[in-house]
């Protein structure tokens, strides 16, 4: 592989620190290693990069294919797991994996456009809602998933990072998610394993199937939560729109009767992942947090 990106450097060093730059030392190999188990031709990679270090490839035959590696983080490994329990129904299928190694080979979708680019607000809630269907299954008996109880215990972070208060995110959307999250966690209904980063980016065209998903986290909950990274997506555009608020009402209108889910569970598990949501970008670096209070202040004038 040529030299490893700058920016995608400085992210992962940002984020792990030494283990990062230990990483970082090891990537070429762990690519080389890769391209010669699994005979694959390794080209520059898309950009820009996040997280993870994803690359087009072409195997032996010329087919098209993504090597995607990552720092062995939990939520690489979820990822992995998702996968193979989704077999490509509903997603991008993982052709060749390795745990210890942080690797995958994934299915090159083409044309491979996001859901974000699709001109149609209306028609972009059917399409997702057919993806949920075809993803959501039975949560095995063993597994390695959080539960979205995990992930709303995480809020508490918050108030321990700031003294008991909320920082820049203000204290009453701050309760308002917790008391939903105790609720709604208290009467979920029966769970399944979602995606839970089901945007309008995570969403692509495919030639298997008209749409398929991309970068699944692998998390336990009731198929209601999985509305909510859509509703606030994407981000920054939805809140360019001329009324954000008229729009995210008429997409819950479309999910509501897609998944007959009721309207206040829907409106109320929106809320509460826009305010945890906002949390993450504080924790993971500092900013970013103001988008997803807009979000959550736009769902909880939905409520009143």
């Amino acid at each position: 592989m040529d030299t490893v990106p700058e920016q995608f450097a400085r992210r992962i060093v940002a984020m792990y620190q030494a283990q990062g730059v230990e990483w970082l030392q090891r990537l070429p190999a762990i690519v080389a290693e890769c391209a010669e188990r699994w005979s694959l031709k390794v080209l520059p990679p898309f950009a820009p990069l996040s997280y993870n270090y994803v690359a087009p490839a072409l195997r032996a035959d010329g087919t098209g294919v993504v090597l995607k590696v990552g720092m062995l983080h939990p939520e690489l490994l979820t990822e992995m797991a998702a996968l193979q329990l989704y077999d490509g129904r509903g997603s991008v299928a993982l052709l060749e994996g390795d745990r210890a190694l942080g690797a995958m080979v994934l299915e090159r979708l083409t044309p491979g456009v996001p859901l974000a680019d699709h001109p149609d607000d209306e028609q972009a809630p059917i399409i997702a809602a057919k993806v949920m269907r075809d993803l959501w299954q039975p949560v095995p008996s063993e597994h390695p998933f959080p539960h979205v109880a995990d992930w709303a215990a995480g809020l508490g972070d918050l108030r321990d990072q700031f003294g008991g208060a909320t920082g820049p995110i203000p204290a009453a959307l701050v309760a308002t998610a917790e008391t939903l999250f105790r609720e709604l966690i208290g009467s979920m209904a029966e769970p399944v394993l979602l995606h839970g980063d089901l945007h309008h980016w995570n969403i692509v065209s495919a030639q298997r199937r008209p749409w398929l998903a991309l970068d699944p986290k692998g998390v336990v909950g009731e198929a209601a939560y999985e509305v909510g990274a859509l509703l606030r997506n994407p981000i920054p555009y939805l809140l360019a729109k001329p009324n954000p608020q008229q729009l995210l009402a008429r997409r819950v209108d479309l999910l509501c009767e897609l998944l007959g889910f009721p309207r206040e569970r829907i409106i109320a598990w929106a809320l509460a992942q826009a305010v945890l949501a906002a949390w993450w970008s504080l924790d993971d670096n500092g900013q970013g947090a103001d988008a997803w209070i807009a979000c959550a202040e736009l769902f909880a004038a939905m409520r009143r």
